[in-house]
């Protein structure tokens, strides 16, 4: 394997193994959460985060994303790239911070729909904080520091639970002590990376070099802004037009459909590295066609999973009252599987270098969330919210499928495209329709529904001629095996001719800086 595929493999795993990490904590951690908090409370913290995470965005003006591209560019010189772009950061949050402080009051009405200033006066310096912790984690990628980066993101990870949870339980302090919990040891973590940092940091930035990095980095920030609010927006809604108790179910919904968000992650690390090292047109189509088909049906088994069993999910992992999250948590995962085949157009659109197209998609996304979502939260409730979240992301893969095709066409596979939905859809339907959401045996046959998917698939022509003797091979564990050495040898006599950049690095091509620094906003916030 070559040097830059060691370090995608190191680099990636780390980061990939955080993430899961977290989200996987932040699942097991709710039965003690919705057992001390009421879905008010749940909901107040979560609307709360998402805001931070918003206008984090904001403040650091697209630094972070000019940090990425800046550190490596030929003729700068990287030591002056970070100082700058932490002084920016550093007086950027502060600023935003102190003038933010005074309007605790009215902010607070405008998120949750009440005056108590209290929850928005914790919030606010949170800005600061997760502006900072970005930007610091930041750096250790960009040493190439994987270990570091996974540790501290641990030892974040492992301080906050146990405060959190004091705050909450013993303490009962709701809402509040989430925020303060995350804020609080996020704070110290910060503190502490800046006295280890402290000889690359300066207060002082370089301003030519600034404008030049916000040249670039603030162009980025119109797409950011309107990719971010597709998953926030709803919940902001909810609480103005629902109450923060729905609000708080919705959260809820989100974070039980985190194993599709998961495996999103693992496969954003993956994908662009291969999409971006086929020189090949016509085989980069044919590869992105068979991508694109099998992504599908991966998430689809995903969606119908978590569609089927998600009340039974419900009740292991949160308190009674949460139990009507189960009815959203369906459509939310539909909308996040949408999402995901969202980033593989994206990495097509990146192919072609017009990224350009990338924000007409997302600012008709956000539109279409917003009036659905006014139309339907009053008339349907949360199931509104989970409709317009599908609609609106139908709407992006839409428009950036057209974008794609006429940039870069694909010979799609819409019939097997057309298999995989037709069965899933007939498979929730019938789970839905017939069985009801109670009981170990109903929970049985709906298990033997989600299992009935790749049968169904087989038995409808799905799998090709090829695909059908790999699934044979199944059987033979030793053939299977040297078909995966001999896989493994001719990509790494593939990997052998990469492009270096300008500082003899192999050359290093994935997700744009907006979008996946947008990821990160997520996984930092889990």
């Amino acid at each position: 394997m070559s040097g830059y595929l060691r370090r995608l493999a190191t680099t990636g795993a780390a980061y990939t193994a955080a993430s899961i990490i977290s989200k996987l904590l932040a699942v097991a951690l709710l039965p003690l959460y919705t057992r001390y908090l009421t879905p008010s409370d749940y909901g107040a913290a979560e609307v709360m985060f998402s805001a931070v995470v918003a206008l984090s965005i904001v403040i650091r003006l697209g630094v972070i994303e000019a940090l990425l591209r800046f550190y490596y560019k030929e003729g700068e010189v990287p030591e002056r790239v970070v100082s700058t772009s932490f002084a920016t950061l550093f007086w950027a949050g502060l600023i935003a911070t102190v003038l933010l402080f005074p309007f605790a009051g009215p902010l607070s009405g405008l998120l949750l729909g009440e005056s108590d200033p209290q929850l928005a006066r914790i919030a606010i310096p949170g800005l600061f904080v997760l502006t900072l912790s970005e930007y610091l984690l930041t750096i250790f990628r960009l040493d190439e520091r994987a270990r570091a980066f996974f540790a501290v993101t641990m030892l974040s990870v492992l301080v906050t639970i146990p405060v959190t949870v004091v705050l909450v339980v013993p303490l009962e302090m709701g809402a509040e002590g989430l925020l303060l919990g995350s804020y609080g040891t996020g704070l110290a973590v910060v503190i502490g990376l800046i006295a280890y940092n402290r000889r690359r940091l300066a207060l002082r930035p370089d301003r030519p070099l600034l404008r030049r990095m916000l040249k670039f980095g603030l162009p980025t920030m119109p797409a950011e802004l309107t990719l971010y609010p597709m998953s926030c927006v709803d919940r902001i809604l909810i609480a103005r037009m629902l109450g923060l108790a729905e609000a708080g179910l919705y959260s809820l919904a989100i974070k039980v459909s985190q194993g599709i968000a998961v495996f999103v992650r693992g496969f954003q690390l993956a994908f662009p590295p291969l999409a971006y090292s086929i020189q090949d047109d016509e085989e980069a189509r044919r590869t992105y066609s068979a991508v694109v088909t099998w992504f599908v049906a991966v998430t689809s088994i995903m969606v119908v999973f978590l569609w089927l069993v998600a009340p039974w999910i419900v009740r292991v992992f949160a308190a009674p009252e949460f139990s009507e999250a189960a009815e959203v948590v369906g459509p939310v995962s539909a909308g996040a599987a949408l999402y995901a085949l969202y980033m593989v157009l994206l990495v097509v659109l990146g192919r072609t270098g017009r990224t350009e197209y990338n924000l007409p998609a997302t600012v008709a996304g956000v539109v279409v969330n917003i009036v659905l979502n006014l139309i339907l939260l009053p008339e349907v409730g949360l199931i509104g919210a989970g409709i317009s979240l599908i609609a609106s992301y139908l709407v992006v893969v839409s428009l950036m499928y057209a974008f794609t095709q006429r940039l870069f066409p694909v010979p799609y596979e819409w019939g097997r495209l057309a298999r995989i939905i037709l069965v899933a859809a007939v498979l929730v339907a019938t789970g839905e329709v017939f069985t009801p959401e109670e009981g170990i045996g109903y929970f049985a046959v709906r298990l033997l529904l989600v299992a009935a998917l790749p049968f169904l698939l087989l038995v409808t022509g799905f799998f090709s001629a090829e695909e059908r003797r790999w699934l044979l091979l199944l059987t033979q564990p030793g053939e299977l095996k040297e078909k995966i050495l001999e896989a493994r040898a001719v990509g790494k006599a593939a990997g052998e001719g990469e492009v270096a950049d300008g500082r003899g690095r192999p050359g290093r091509r994935g997700l744009p800086e907006a979008v996946e620094v947008e990821q990160w906003d997520e996984d930092l916030r889990s």
